[in-house]
């Protein structure tokens, strides 16, 4: 019997368990995201400091990221209309300017909000001085999505619709502009020594506080640490199969030449676990997080808040206890 994989036969079975991944991606993603926006906006109001304002901002993100190309797919391939040049801005030009800016600023926030917790937590007082106003944060924010929203403006530019009804980078510059600087660096160096380094650090900060964990109020910033490291872990096993894909196809195979049967199922593989994170974050705060639990709770029950959150009142871990 022929050990080989059939090439159509493997693109068919891939292409089908792609499309299959997409939809229970993007129905549980839609359905996951309403809930964490919700959750995030409430426990939000009880808190005062910037992490939880990224993570707010990055889930917001998320939710345009996958809803907005899920109504474009819904408009125009579940009612058959062809992808052409007179819908070219409908169909690729705005859906992939949207879905990678909202890309860009989700991460970018997260990336924030993780530094911003190393810093709020950090045992020297310089760094935990580094930590801005809340207003100063808000600005951030806006200008972090001014700057993509101007960055990503060749997406709009360059997009075009292929001969066969595909969306594609008409030029071959920008092209491998996207694929250097976009995928393989803020999708992959960047991304993955930036997470690599911070959860390192903010794993020690979580073994340092061991001490004082019993202190309440200390508690909720500890629940916070600990789901920004889960956070990380998990877009760091996302991005590493994703990174290398890219930097496989840049620098090992040309535009132009068809990927193998085990490169294709490879390419799927990491695209999926890639995309996929964007819906793992619900359960990671889920799972990280006491406070987000009983939002969720309450929710569902559709119970009125009638018990404060804990308050995220920073203390500095040589804090003590007096006992009278």
């Amino acid at each position: 019997m022929n050990g080989k994989i059939h090439p159509k036969v493997t693109n068919v079975t891939m292409n089908r368990i792609g499309d299959d991944t997409d939809k229970v991606m993007i129905i549980l993603g839609i359905s996951l995201y309403i809930l964490e926006r919700k959750v995030n906006g409430n426990i939000l109001i009880n808190r005062t400091n910037n992490s939880s304002l990224y993570l707010l901002t990055s889930s917001c993100a998320n939710l345009i990221q996958i809803f907005y190309p899920l109504l474009i797919n819904i408009i125009f391939d579940g009612f058959q209309y062809p992808k052409t040049n007179d819908n070219v801005f409908l169909t690729c030009k705005l859906p992939y300017y949207i879905l990678y800016t909202s890309d860009l600023v989700s991460l970018t926030c997260i990336c924030l909000a993780i530094l911003d917790r190393y810093v709020i937590s950090s045992r020297e007082v310089r760094l935990r001085r580094l930590s801005i106003k809340r207003h100063v944060t808000k600005k951030i924010i806006f200008s972090i999505i001014c700057i993509f929203a101007l960055h990503n403006i060749p997406i709009i530019i360059y997009y075009e619709v292929s001969p066969i009804g595909n969306c594609k980078i008409s030029s071959r510059i920008y092209s491998y502009y996207y694929l250097g600087v976009f995928q393989i660096f803020f999708h992959g160096i960047f991304l993955i020594c930036f997470l690599s380094i911070f959860s390192r650090l903010i794993y020690k900060q979580l073994k340092m506080t061991q001490q004082i964990s019993y202190l309440r109020n200390f508690n909720s910033d500890k629940q916070l640490s600990r789901m920004l490291l889960l956070l990380c872990i998990t877009i760091l096993m996302a991005s590493i199969p994703y990174s290398m894909e890219n930097i496989y196809s840049v620098f090992f195979i040309d535009f132009t030449q068809k990927l193998s049967s085990y490169a294709r199922v490879f390419n799927y593989t990491s695209i999926i676990l890639f995309f996929t994170d964007e819906v793992l974050s619900f359960y990671v705060f889920f799972l990280s997080t006491p406070n987000f639990r009983q939002e969720v709770k309450k929710i569902i029950l559709c119970k009125n808040c009638d018990y404060p959150l804990q308050n995220n009142q920073i203390y500095p871990t040589n804090y003590r206890l007096n006992v009278h």
